[in-house]
């Protein structure tokens, strides 16, 4: 079952990915903004591609090897809730910590070395997310999938990662999304762009990933009714490849760009 659950949402990811880009061209958010964007093959080959596989490997490698030294396994209180109700529970738990954690990195010199790749791109984009560094991914994704791989059945894991892939390209995406009240609770593209824009009142804000009410309820949402974002990305100087944009993660903090 566990395979046929991940066969079935790498299915899904890939459909949406293509839905996206379709929606992109049809209704435009920033006009004239190119499927081919510079950046495009280094965020698809080396993000999306390779680092999400070898790191996978890597994560699930590491939550085994903790798993056989620890009877965290046998606890099966939330492994009894039906699957819905357990995917339901890690998103929710989650991204409360992603939110929390992602605001830390903005407000951390140490944590925005390895977020900053992220805000990296100047065309937001379906596939924008992606470009996050490896140290990133290393820790998000094993906090994240631990307590699922140790706590609740075999295919959680699948669909919630499949949930991350799909929701992630959405909330980045160049569509003239207008989801009115939902927005108030359903994180989308509308606030997330100005979570990457440049304007100086769009700094420090809309840090949630899916459920946009934590921005709310912790007084850290921007969305202001009447107006676009100027631009996006973090200013000249960061590397256009991948592998120097891992590596500028560890430069002399004297070479740093003010600000985060």
């Amino acid at each position: 079952m566990t395979f046929d659950v991940a066969w079935v949402t790498l299915v899904i990811t890939i459909v949406s990915a293509v839905a996206l880009i379709a929606l992109e061209r049809i209704s435009p958010y920033t006009e004239g903004q190119r499927i081919f964007r510079a950046g495009f093959v280094n965020d698809f080959v080396w993000y999306s591609l390779l680092q999400s596989y070898v790191l996978g490997v890597v994560i699930f490698a590491l939550i085994e090897w903790i798993d056989d030294s620890l009877p965290i396994h046998r606890i099966h209180t939330i492994r009894a809730l039906p699957v819905w109700g357990q995917v339901i529970l890690f998103l929710v738990v989650h991204d409360l910590y992603i939110y929390w954690f992602h605001r830390w990195q903005h407000n951390n010199p140490f944590l925005w070395r390895i977020h900053e790749a992220h805000h990296s791109t100047t065309d937001v984009d379906w596939l924008s997310g992606s470009r996050s560094h490896a140290l990133e991914i290393l820790i998000n994704q094993t906090i994240e999938f631990l307590p699922i791989m140790l706590l609740a059945s075999p295919e959680v894991a699948a669909i919630k990662g499949c949930i991350d892939a799909v929701w992630g390209m959405y909330i980045h995406s160049n569509i003239n999304v207008r989801s009115g009240r939902l927005q108030l609770i359903i994180n989308g593209p509308e606030m997330h762009r100005w979570h990457h824009a440049t304007d100086d009142d769009a700094h420090n804000r809309n840090f949630s990933t899916k459920f946009a009410v934590w921005d709310w309820m912790f007084g850290t949402a921007h969305l202001p009714p009447d107006r676009k974002p100027t631009g996006f990305g973090i200013g000249d100087g960061f590397p256009v490849n991948y592998v120097k944009q891992q590596a500028y993660a560890f430069r002399a903090f004297d070479r740093d760009r003010s600000g985060t």
